[in-house]
């Protein structure tokens, strides 16, 4: 029986490779010469450490740019509150979302039921799986994932006929 996986997916390569643009960015930008600033990359998380709230904010506002030129879905990087120090030294930690949660996974099966399709969703743990008899019910139900909006970027993978 065909089907294929709704999944929740970030591409780590991009990450790492906005992370570099983004240093390389500020290693030649004038307002940050002489200034102390570090980015960490965590398993699912990026850390953000600045002098002040105000260099933090500019380097929020260029980490988000290279993320979304490198095609990373922001729906899928959650930015924390900023710490700022007695000292007035700041740090943000963005999370990147993979995965369903299982609330969303019931939206998206939700969604898919509304159809009334003859297709069979299945949430399995972090991803649902759609399976039916024809493809073209199963490209509709890609179709109107696609055009409907959800709090995460949603894709699809593993397509089997």
């Amino acid at each position: 029986m065909p089907s294929f996986d709704i999944v929740s997916e970030i591409d780590k390569n991009e990450v790492k490779n906005a992370v570099n643009q983004f240093r390389k960015e500020l290693l030649n930008r004038f307002d940050f010469k002489g200034t102390d600033w570090d980015i960490s990359e965590e398993p699912n998380a990026l850390a953000l450490r600045a002098e002040s709230d105000f260099k933090l904010r500019a380097m929020t506002e260029i980490l988000l740019q290279k993320l979304a030129a490198r095609n990373v879905s922001l729906k899928n990087v959650q930015p924390e509150d900023p710490e700022i120090s007695s000292v007035g030294r700041a740090r943000q930690t963005f999370l990147l979302k993979e995965g369903l949660e299982s609330d969303i996974a019931k939206k998206v099966v939700a969604a898919i039921k509304d159809l009334k399709l003859k297709v069979q969703p299945h949430i399995e743990g972090p991803k649902v799986r759609v399976s039916g008899k024809k493809l073209d019910e199963l490209q509709k139900v890609m179709a109107h994932l696609r055009q409907t909006e959800f709090p995460v970027d949603l894709s699809f993978d593993n397509f089997r006929d």
